[in-house]
């Protein structure tokens, strides 16, 4: 895997993480704390720097992973 197609399949990784994390320990705000114009479905506390550092590990080991599968020759992307 060249590093071009290797920073495409970390940022296609990355992605597909951060939507499984974002939903991690949401809270939403109490009725009674509603201002107007705000949604009342908002996170009382979102830690999106968090959720985006918890991405990036998972998204590195993740990554690790998929690079030895591609490397090792188990998964392929030239012809024979």
């Amino acid at each position: 895997m060249g590093w071009i197609s290797g920073i495409a399949v970390y940022v296609i990784i990355w992605w597909l993480v951060i939507f499984l994390v974002l939903p991690w320990g949401v809270q939403t705000v109490a009725a009674e704390d509603i201002n107007r114009g705000h949604a009342p479905s908002a996170p009382r506390r979102p830690r999106i720097v968090l959720k985006a550092a918890v991405t990036t590990l998972v998204a590195a080991v993740l990554w690790l992973i998929v690079f030895a599968i591609i490397e090792s020759g188990v998964i392929s992307f030239t012809q024979p």
